[in-house]
């Protein structure tokens, strides 16, 4: 059983499991590798002058990858549903059980719908400024939550936002995921970027 399972391998997606790996919890990812950053080209993504949509999510994954993150590429999810424990993913290849749920589909809502997670009058998966659906431990993300806010950067942030709560629930105090560079070097020695 993973502490958190997250659907969807995009900015938000990514961003939820670079947190929370890193920080210790057992994380897995299912990514059918739809997202749309393959047709997009980042030239307004803060610290990056310009990237191409697919090397910024390569990046992302090998980033994922070196904190242990489960990722299980080309997987899709069929269902969600709440148990006693916390949550049954079901995939094509098999069933999954976690504490917490993030769902980063895109503007797709069917397994938030299936969840029973409440929505605005415009359609769009309600969420409070943590993330949290209206499903204790679910959480949604990037366009599922925004009417027209797409963007890769909000994404990221939706999914951090995420992932902080569940650390803060976890580590029963607000928890802040702040590094300084000794923690980098101490993490990467030789290959910290120090200009």
């Amino acid at each position: 059983m993973a502490d958190v399972l997250i659907v969807g391998g995009g900015p938000a997606g990514l961003s939820a499991a670079l947190f929370t790996a890193k920080n210790g919890l057992e994380t897995t990812v299912f990514d059918t590798d739809k997202t749309w950053m393959h047709k997009a080209h980042l030239f307004n993504y803060p610290g990056i002058g310009s990237i191409d949509g697919t090397n910024y999510i390569e990046t992302l994954r090998d980033q994922v990858d070196d904190f242990g993150v489960d990722r299980h590429q080309g997987t899709e999810v069929t269902a969600v549903e709440s148990t006693d424990g916390g949550f049954a993913v079901t995939t094509d290849d098999g069933e999954y059980e976690s504490s917490y749920v993030v769902l980063a589909t895109g503007a797709n809502r069917d397994i938030a719908e299936g969840l029973d997670c409440a929505h605005t009058d415009e359609g769009i998966v309600d969420v409070d400024v943590t993330m949290e659906t209206s499903v204790e431990n679910a959480y949604a993300t990037g366009a599922m939550v925004r009417a027209e806010e797409w963007q890769a950067v909000i994404s990221a942030g939706d999914g951090a936002a995420a992932a902080l709560n569940i650390l803060t629930k976890e580590k029963g105090e607000h928890f802040h995921d702040f590094d300084v560079p000794g923690d980098a070097e101490e993490l990467f020695g030789s290959l910290v970027d120090s200009s």
